[in-house]
């Protein structure tokens, strides 16, 4: 998202940064059907490299050497004080917003975002099971400045470093080249094996910036001396770019291969334009401010420089930088937006935008004093950092001691791990561990057993199962692996953007070690059908999944049934629309009742799945449904504070005190009637 090298405004390339910020922040309001809009981030990491390489190897040619200051200098007068200044409001709203607990959360995303790292801090926080959602998160889209803030740092390097091997553009293009490729290839096998790795980590976006690059270091005189192939070319990209906001989603394995689409669209464009630059005969003309550029280039060319689009491109920075708190903010304020609330937000994202350019980035970038030389410049930069980093530090500290006796219960009772969790974090299963591993709680040495198995929706369970099976002198057996459904169906998983096999192998494993190990019971719960409905691609919410979930749960059961052992199946709790923890704080902390994050019982139960599973359970012999439904939903709403505790930690696994006061129901219908025989 950087400026242009003086002297070298391309009108299209304005155009470009304006579909770029328009697919994101379309993407991200809904104003639009476009899945794949935050695709224009990587637009913006390819004109980024492009433009950087271009100025770069331009300045080795002519002076044999690099002013690493100066072009430090230029990136901070550009980035820093919009940046700054957007981290700062955004915390300022905050305080009126968000629960203090959020608020020190999130702190520390203003932290690291002030220092261009919260990136970094993303892909730890993306593998913790239980992390904050990402969509409150005011600062997470700070991570793609990071990024590009890590690449300025090292393209220079890389780029002198390959001019000191051999003198020469030659040399410079395969470094790039190689750097690209390399890039390219590690990105698209972790897309597939730890997809944060290969969204977040800087050297695994390299490959975009040095695509980018190379489109700087191609001949424009090719296309220029064809003008109908360049034409066809910036066709080509502008095509590619509507294919991957029209047909890239979520769910895709992103970034992988699927980013090469916008990728070369994106090189396809710059480099037809770079052409269509050079057959026109580019001439500059500058007069003050204002900087205008004449063109005799295509109709695709007159596209991206209407009037309309050069000035969503000028104020793209500014754009970016707002529109996600705008709109986090928004949604907090009111949950479900309407489309003419939504379109409010964009006109205040506009005039934030607006303000900020005129008043703030581009005073900056073009003050005389701060031009004239690059200390001068860098100076106030770091100031700049170490204030925002300051700054969210000390609202972080003061968040906490805003934190009252209720506020403490709720942040307390959300974070308390279960008794599994709590005694070996390695007894639920990360993602990719296939071999089961079973551990044991409750009354260890007795000769009775039960076994609890399942995803986290049965370990919420273990803390109540647990002490019903201490009480009645039980040993419990867990086998336990992250969104690991005990029925046999193949689900699609949301982090690593593909189907679940380790799943499967897992399953089928436990499934043989719990026969060979015939317990008195078998209890299973698990995310019932919401991973299906509600966390995988297209294709799958439109499959008959009533017809697959019955078929799974029926030969999980059907299974330890033949081998005569009783199996208990636990409805699955309720699914609420907000994360509990925060929406009750929240409210808390704006003097409302938690009430207002109930979820309407339609929308929360899942009634049509829990009859399909007690029907299945009803047809096998040994099997037993319980059913707590109605300890959390009357007749038409779910509740998430009851009896004076919060019930849920998020939005749909049980807050810890709360499973824990379950234990009576837990004991009587499972070691009293269903294992007793009664």
């Amino acid at each position: 998202m950087s400026a242009p090298p003086q002297g070298s405004f391309r009108p299209d390339i304005e155009g470009l940064r304006a579909l770029a910020v328009a697919g994101v922040i379309a993407f991200h309001f809904g104003l639009t059907a476009l899945p794949g809009g935050f695709a224009g981030v990587d637009i913006f990491f390819v004109i980024s490299g492009y433009l950087i390489t271009r100025h770069l190897v331009g300045e080795i040619s002519e002076t044999g050497r690099l002013d690493f200051l100066g072009f430090y200098a230029r990136r901070a007068r550009r980035l820093l004080p919009a940046a700054l200044f957007v981290i700062l409001a955004s915390l300022a709203a905050g305080y009126f917003i968000l629960s203090p607990e959020e608020q020190a959360l999130y702190s520390k995303g203003a932290i690291f975002a002030s220092a261009y790292m919260i990136n970094l801090w993303l892909i730890r926080w993306s593998f913790d099971y239980f992390a904050a959602d990402a969509v409150n998160n005011p600062f997470i889209h700070f991570w793609s400045l990071s990024v590009e803030e890590q690449f300025y740092l090292a393209w220079p390097a890389l780029l002198v470093f390959a001019a000191w091997l051999r003198p020469g553009k030659r040399a410079i293009m395969l470094t790039i080249g190689i750097t690209g490729l390399v890039s390219f290839a590690v990105c698209a096998w972790l897309t597939s094996v730890s997809q944060p790795w290969a969204f977040y980590f800087s050297p695994l976006r390299a490959w975009e910036f040095a695509a980018g690059g190379v489109a700087a270091m191609a001949p424009a005189r090719f296309f220029a001396s064809r003008p109908r192939l360049g034409a066809a070319s910036g066709l080509t990209g502008l095509v590619l770019i509507a294919i991957a906001y029209l047909t890239i989603g979520e769910d895709s394995p992103f970034p992988g291969f699927l980013a090469l689409v916008p990728v070369a669209g994106t090189v396809l464009l710059l480099m037809a334009g770079a052409a269509g630059a050079r057959e026109g005969n580019l001439s500059l003309h500058s007069s003050g401010r204002k900087t205008t550029a004449h063109f005799s280039w295509n109709w695709l060319n007159a596209v991206l420089t209407l009037p309309p689009l050069q000035v969503i491109g000028k104020l793209s920075y500014s754009l970016y930088l707002w529109h996600w708190p705008v709109i986090v903010y928004a949604g907090m304020l009111v949950p479900e937006l309407t489309l003419a609330e939504r379109l409010i937000c964009l006109v205040l994202t506009l005039a934030l935008s607006f303000l900020s350019y005129h008043l703030i980035e581009n005073p900056i970038r073009r003050n005389g004093w701060l031009m004239a030389n690059a200390a001068r410049a860098l100076m106030p930069a770091l100031l700049l950092t170490g204030t925002g980093v300051a700054a969210a530090y000390a609202n972080a500290r003061f968040a906490v001691r805003d934190l009252d006796r209720d506020q403490r219960a709720i942040a307390d009772s959300a974070a308390q791990l279960s008794t599994v969790r709590a005694s070996d974090g390695g007894c639920v299963l990360d993602f990719e561990t296939v071999k089961p591993n079973p551990c044991v709680f409750g009354a260890r040495n007795a000769g009775r057993s039960v076994v609890l198995f399942g995803d986290s929706h049965a370990d919420h369970w273990s803390t109540p199962l647990i002490e019903a099976a201490s009480k009645n002198n039980y040993r419990v057996v867990t086998y336990l692996k992250s969104s690991c459904r005990a029925s046999r169906i193949t689900t699609w998983n949301w982090r690593l953007k593909r189907d679940y096999t380790e799943c499967d192998q897992w399953r089928e494993q436990s499934v043989q070690d719990i026969i060979r190990l015939h317990p008195d019971l078998v209890v299973i719960s698990e995310f019932s059908i919401g991973n299906v409905i509600r966390e995988s691609p297209e294709e799958l919410k439109q499959a008959d999944w009533k017809e697959e979930w019955k078929a799974g749960l029926r030969w999980t059961l059907g299974a330890f049934s033949r081998a005569g052992i009783k199996v208990a199946v636990i409805r699955d709790v309720p699914y609420n629309e907000s994360y509990v923890d925060k929406c009750v704080a929240r409210a808390l902390w704006r003097g409302q009742a938690p009430r207002v994050c109930d979820t309407p019982r339609t929308a929360a139960a899942n009634d049509d799945i829990a009859a399909v599973e007690r029907n299945v359970v009803r047809g096998t012999p040994n099997a037993t449904y319980l059913d707590v439904t109605d300890r959390f939903c009357d007749r038409t709403t779910c509740h998430v504070f009851i009896d004076g505790m919060l019930a849920f930690r998020d939005r749909h696994h049980l807050a810890t005190p709360f499973a824990a006061s379950l234990e009576p129901v837990v004991e009587h219908a499972l070691f009293k009637q269903v294992v007793a025989g009664n």
